[in-house]
């Protein structure tokens, strides 16, 4: 397989590599290692839990209804989700019309896996809707979800990475 047409740059050190999974460089076949579906989980979940504690803090704290509160929370998490691979691909030289479809291609499914999981068991568990910024279960039930919600997204990375979508579009671009 030709390696240049997934790679221009050829002074990578080990630690790239490692950091690209192996879809990078060989297909499809080879698959991504749990390592790479974690650190690519784990920088959607940041993106995602800023924008959505954000939105569920301003909509609480404004006294919204819990379907517009969810829909800004829901709204931010995937504006911060594509910002942070926005700007990574943005500082790897891309243009900006570039960097915008880079970004949608390499969290689009992330987010929204993530952002549905994580508001199914907001959403599911009892009183958490309707709990203020200074309850417990307002946070256990956000950060709980948070977690399940990694769990569940990070084999789909994995899967999608191993494919050369999701993330495996971003390190094409590093």
């Amino acid at each position: 397989m030709d390696h240049s047409a997934h790679h221009t740059d050829t002074t990578h050190t080990p630690i790239d590599h490692e950091d690209h999974g192996h879809a990078a460089h060989h297909g499809a076949h080879a698959g991504a290692s749990w390592s790479t579906a974690a650190k690519a989980t784990l920088h959607c979940l940041t993106g995602c839990a800023i924008g959505e504690i954000l939105g569920m803090v301003i909509g609480t704290a404004l006294m919204w209804g819990n379907v517009p509160t969810m829909v800004l929370a829901i709204t931010l998490a995937f504006l911060f989700g594509y910002s942070f691979t926005l700007f990574a691909v943005l500082r790897a030289g891309l243009d900006l019309k570039s960097a915008i479809k880079v970004a949608l291609a390499a969290d689009t499914v992330s987010i929204a896996v993530m952002e549905l999981v994580d508001n199914t068991i907001i959403a599911i568990t009892p009183g958490a809707m309707d709990a203020h910024l200074s309850d417990g279960l307002f946070w256990s039930a956000l950060l709980g979800g948070f977690a399940v919600a990694f769990l569940i997204t990070m084999p789909v990375n994995k899967r999608m990475i191993g494919r050369g979508k999701g993330h495996a579009v971003v390190h094409a671009h590093h």
